[in-house]
């Protein structure tokens, strides 16, 4: 299947495609500033770049685009049926960096938190997904299995 859009067209939707500042992470930075909860965002001194840093916690949070970071199981998560192989390299890449920068971070001794777009989509899930984010902000040594399922989907 062709793409519906000319290269120009393409290039100007692709090019609004935002990297910071997105709605989901406005929506977790409101929630963690009502509940209490200060930090510090995109810092480039750490690797990846956290979306959310909480330095007095110790903790990074990453939010995550389910396209972009390659998200298992999920719908928003599926490839274009065009070009193929530059997609499927593309989100490996960025898997491959995520998962390097998770491991400095941790060795570091920083817990990492990832939020996925699809969990802050409807209400019911953000609530929930957010009340997670902030319990593991403040367990001193919270494990991740703890918090890595809900139903059948990954949380965090």
């Amino acid at each position: 299947m062709t793409d519906i859009f000319s290269k120009k067209k393409r290039s100007e939707i692709m090019s609004k495609i935002r990297a910071t500042e997105t709605k989901p992470e406005k929506i977790v930075r409101k929630f963690l500033f009502a509940k209490g909860f200060r930090y510090r965002k995109n810092l480039k001194s750490l690797p990846g770049k956290p979306d959310i840093v909480l330095s007095k916690y110790k903790t990074t949070i990453f939010i995550h685009g389910c396209f972009w970071h390659g998200h298992k199981n999920c719908k928003a998560a599926t490839l274009p049926q065009t070009r193929k192989k530059f997609w499927t390299d593309k989100i490996m890449d960025n898997k491959k960096r995520d998962a390097k920068n998770y491991k400095h971070l941790r060795k570091s001794g920083w817990k990492v938190i990832t939020i996925w777009e699809c969990q802050i989509k409807n209400k019911i899930k953000q609530e929930r997904t957010l009340n997670l984010v902030a319990d593991k902000i403040i367990m001193p040594t919270a494990s991740s299995e703890m918090f890595s399922k809900i139903g059948k989907k990954e949380i965090i």
